[in-house]
């Protein structure tokens, strides 16, 4: 569960750097008050350490997750 939630606020962090590149519209920023105010840095440092997070994914066993995600054991 801690991995799909790390993955899907990565990918908002995505979509909200997406913006930033085409539209110069930072989407955080937007919402929360400035790129300066605590609560934007807050949610930007959550999305970076989901990225850290995320890493870990590219190091667990495919077989492990396949079997967990469909309840059998190989």
């Amino acid at each position: 569960m801690l991995d799909k939630i790390a993955l899907f606020l990565l990918i908002v962090g995505g979509i909200n750097w997406g913006l930033v590149g085409i539209f110069q519209f930072d989407l955080v920023a937007f919402l929360f008050g400035g790129s300066a105010a605590i609560v934007s840095r807050i949610v930007y440092v959550v999305i970076a350490i989901c990225a850290i997070w995320c890493i870990s994914l590219f190091f667990k066993d495919s077989e492990m997750v396949e079997d967990a995600r469909y309840g059998s054991s190989r």
